[in-house]
């Protein structure tokens, strides 16, 4: 589903990443590890258009997504990449439900439509009582899953996260995990995960190693959870 090609990328003088490649299947949960300064979040943030490589390509489907012209990638980004950041993102001036339809509305779906795909999320996420509810008011749990459910609103084809439990608990962190498989089982979603715990890491399908801009290792799990 995703195909990354030699990807390369430099800020000023270092070269961040050296040559990348790599894959995504669909409906797979991919981990990417390694020390701090290997290249991890710039190479989720380049599979998922936020910023350009200076050499490579990243194809969803067999497209190339960079041959696209900045408005088309800000398109396609918006009805088939979903993210999920360590700390929730939430803006604090808009309720739960206002939070997690946002990406719908910015799509151009109707409010009400986007107002009650959100509403159907959080309710699937256990989040129903806690709607009209803004993020000052909620639980860093549920600020998390409200994250997830925004992720979600556009029903995209992967979800790339960015150290997704690294602000929560041990019991908010362990549900987040779960969470993950769950919607994989229920939603069908690919998801591309940056994390430095390792259990959540060696849950995944296939867990990714890099250290220096490269990819040092590469190992699956014999059987999806």
């Amino acid at each position: 589903m995703i195909e990354v090609k030699r990807l390369t990328k430099t800020f000023d003088r270092l070269q961040v990443l050296k040559g990348i490649d790599m894959h995504v299947a669909g409906g797979e949960i991919v981990s990417i590890v390694g020390p701090s300064g290997a290249g991890k979040t710039t190479l989720l943030q380049i599979i998922g258009s936020l910023d350009r490589p200076d050499s490579g390509s990243v194809r969803f489907e067999g497209s190339d997504i960079f041959s696209m012209s900045d408005r088309q990638l800000a398109r396609f980004r918006n009805s088939h990449i979903g993210f999920i950041f360590q700390f929730h993102q939430l803006l604090p001036e808009f309720t739960l439900q206002e939070n997690v339809a946002l990406p719908a509305l910015i799509g151009g779906v109707a409010r009400s439509e986007a107002m009650k795909r959100a509403a159907e999320l959080l309710d699937y996420l256990g989040l129903k009582a806690r709607l009209p509810h803004k993020p000052a008011k909620l639980s860093v749990g549920e600020r998390q899953r409200g994250a997830v459910a925004r992720a979600l609103i556009n029903k995209p084809t992967v979800i790339l996260a960015d150290e997704p439990s690294g602000s929560l608990d041990t019991h908010n962190r362990d549900e987040l995990h779960r969470l993950f498989f769950e919607l994989r089982r229920d939603m069908g979603q690919s998801f591309v995960i940056v994390t430095h715990d390792e259990s959540l890491a060696r849950m995944a399908d296939r867990m990714i190693t890099m250290r220096d801009g490269t990819i040092t290792s590469i190992n699956a799990r014999e059987e999806k959870i």
